[in-house]
């Protein structure tokens, strides 16, 4: 056990553990208070009623010196948890000033900040420090019923306050930055009411739930400001539209904090209208309200995802497959050996593209801010294959153009790859680098939020993705169009060969391109709504892009059908060559025995003909001898 560091009070823990091939002292607890804390928590045990509004200042001034040793420190937070709890339960026979309410809520404005978010996780998952943010909740609601009769208002950077009189209808709006929220109460008896809007309290309270049917849901977040809501008079209808902060997550649920059970709880709260960036509530009491939802709809998403890529990429795996064991037979001239390198390109990078995809979806988190470092690194691999695909697209159309209405232009093939590699490849990595370069700095490069994708709201980056792509789209249509003219007004002069190709890339320009262009435009659409259907569809398409391409551009061209019969019968035959099924053992004995016996009997029936036939020839030649001596 040891001293903390300066201006800390308490002690360390540490545990002896074998470490690095050594033994050393690992700090496994730290009870260490900022010290000004401390000093006011010992005030706190002897605190008189009239020393309050000073002991009050006091703490907001030294949670506002000491904020970021504060929000780092869990046993800091807990301490002034405790402060606030005792203060609140010291104050129900007094009343509190606006002066003291807003010193209050200034110590909770710097304990509830983002900064503060994992301190409070590591409170609430704690064994005995469980109940430290109902303690906080609680502290808050008791204070508010002690209010002082005036009319007044406290705005902090992350909460309102409104304490008014009501005659019989009331309608509070959030004035908070990124905050609508609204509080509607439709009839009331005249009363005063205080109405606060938190809007980091979320990363407060856990979001353990008990609802009214006892559902239990396990991936809940909290979706919403948190509205406390403290009035003398009953009401029996209260109405709350709330901003939902995360639109990826769905199935909301009307909640309260229910300090008995310490969870959150729906009953006697219903959902009156859910779209998709606001939620509207009813509920028939009054306490601690918010939203929260779940991701189960983003768990069903992702395996669509997953399973629609794995699709796509197992058919580009089996394009290339198909592309290496045809391609001596079907590259035979310039513009098939062009086509097939275009093809092959596109390929590979859509199957790049397609596995730094997936990395990019398994880091990044629903709901969660996006790790930077992990996803600018899949982003960049991402933008600049999902280019190189639409510039070898490009490639395609290009080529079609100068094989069919500009024919006597030829290049040689070196000159040609060469330009293609240019386009395919360096023209997407330039674009890639400019957008790293223009946009990192500033922090726009990546979506900040749910996904690994080029940021839309803050540098407009995915711009430099939609825009080449949809040029090459463009581009690609008008080739196909131009190109369609010229052959209905002068025929396609061209060998078969040639021919065949041509019609393939033809079709490939005025199938794949609209598809690859359509595909990415609900990928678009997904950052910028949250709607299901859209990420259904965009999840589908992408897992045809590879599938289309193994069909448009390999299995539906006739020479790569040719190819690969001819090399199936080939190997089919060599096989059967090879193999002689059935000549082993016994059998192939039989078989030895009766072919030779065949054999000896061909000899036998060779050797009595050609004797048959030698007389014969004896006997003519005598009768021929005999009638040439006569004859003379």
């Amino acid at each position: 056990m040891g001293l903390c560091e300066k201006g800390l009070e308490g002690y360390i823990t540490s545990e002896c553990q074998h470490v690095n091939l050594k033994n050393d002292w690992i700090p496994i607890k730290k009870d260490c208070v900022v010290k000004a804390i401390k000093d006011l928590d010992r005030k706190s045990e002897v605190l008189f009623l009239d020393e309050i509004p000073a002991f009050m200042s006091n703490l907001s001034n030294a949670a506002k010196e000491n904020n970021i040793e504060i929000t780092q420190s869990a046993a800091t937070v807990q301490k002034i948890v405790e402060i606030l709890y005792k203060i609140a339960s010291i104050s129900q026979t007094i009343a509190i000033s606006q002066t003291v309410m807003e010193d209050f809520l200034k110590t909770v404005n710097v304990i509830v900040s983002d900064e503060s978010k994992n301190t409070w996780e590591v409170l609430n998952n704690g064994f005995i420090t469980r109940n430290e943010s109902t303690k906080l909740l609680q502290a808050i609601e008791t204070i508010s019923d002690r209010l002082s009769d005036d009319s007044f208002m406290i705005k902090e950077t992350s909460i309102q306050l409104n304490r008014t009189r009501i005659e019989n209808s009331f309608t509070e709006t959030s004035s908070l930055p990124n905050s609508t929220t609204q509080i509607v109460i439709p009839k009331v008896e005249p009363t005063l009411i205080t109405i606060i809007i938190f809007t980091k309290l979320n990363n407060v309270l856990p979001t353990r739930i008990t609802s009214n049917n006892d559902k239990k849901t396990s991936e809940n977040h909290i979706n919403g400001d948190v509205v406390v809501v403290r009035v003398n008079k009953t009401i029996n209808n209260i109405a709350f539209a709330f901003d939902t902060t995360n639109t990826s997550l769905k199935n909301p649920q009307c909640v309260f904090w229910n300090f008995d059970l310490d969870h959150w709880d729906s009953t006697g709260c219903k959902v009156k209208h859910s779209g998709n960036e606001t939620v509207t509530c009813e509920c028939d009491h009054t306490t601690s309200f918010s939203i929260l939802m779940s991701a189960i709809d983003n768990l069903a998403l992702d395996y669509i995802t997953y399973i629609g890529v794995a699709i796509s990429m197992a058919s580009l795996v089996l394009c290339l497959i198909i592309e290496i064991i045809v391609w001596k037979s079907v590259t035979g001239n310039e513009t098939s050996y062009m086509r097939h390198v275009s093809i092959v390109n596109i390929a590979v990078s859509l199957l790049i593209a397609d596995i730094w995809f997936i990395i990019g979806a398994a880091t990044a988190n629903p709901g969660q801010p996006t790790p930077v470092n992990p996803c600018s690194a899949a982003v960049f691999f991402i933008h600049f294959f999902y280019l190189a695909l639409f510039f070898w697209m490009l490639l395609s159309a290009l080529l079609l153009l100068n094989r069919t209405v500009m024919a006597s232009s030829q290049m040689s093939r070196a000159k040609m790859m060469v330009i293609a590699f240019t386009v395919g490849y360096c023209a997407p990595l330039l674009i890639a680098v400019i957008t790293v370069a223009s946009t990192a700095g500033a922090g726009g490069y990546i979506w900040t939020r749910d996904t690994c994708w080029l940021n839309w709201s803050e540098s407009k980056a995915l711009l430099a993705f939609v825009i080449p792509a949809l040029t090459i789209v463009a581009f690609n249509l008008l080739v196909y169009i131009v190109v369609v003219c010229k052959i209905l007004r002068r025929g396609l002069s061209a060998q078969p060969d040639e021919s065949n190709a041509l019609i393939v890339i033809a079709r490939c320009v005025v199938i794949l391109t609209p598809f690859f262009g359509i595909t990415w435009a609900f990928g678009t659409g997904t950052m910028l709504t949250p709607d299901f259907a859209i990420h259904v569809v965009f999840a589908t398409l992408n897992s045809l892009q590879g599938f289309f391409v193994l069909v448009f551009g390999t299995l539906l061209d006739r020479k790569v059908r040719e190819s690969a019969k001819s090399l199936i019968k080939d190997l089919s035959s060599h096989r059967t060559q090879n193999t002689n099924p059935g000549n082993t053992g016994s059998e192939a004995i039989i078989l030895k025995t009766r072919g030779t016996r065949v054999m000896d009997s061909e000899v036998r029936r060779s050797s009595v003909s050609s004797s048959v036939s030698a007389a014969s020839s004896s006997s003519s030649g005598s009768s021929t001898a005999s009638h040439t001596a006569l004859k003379a």
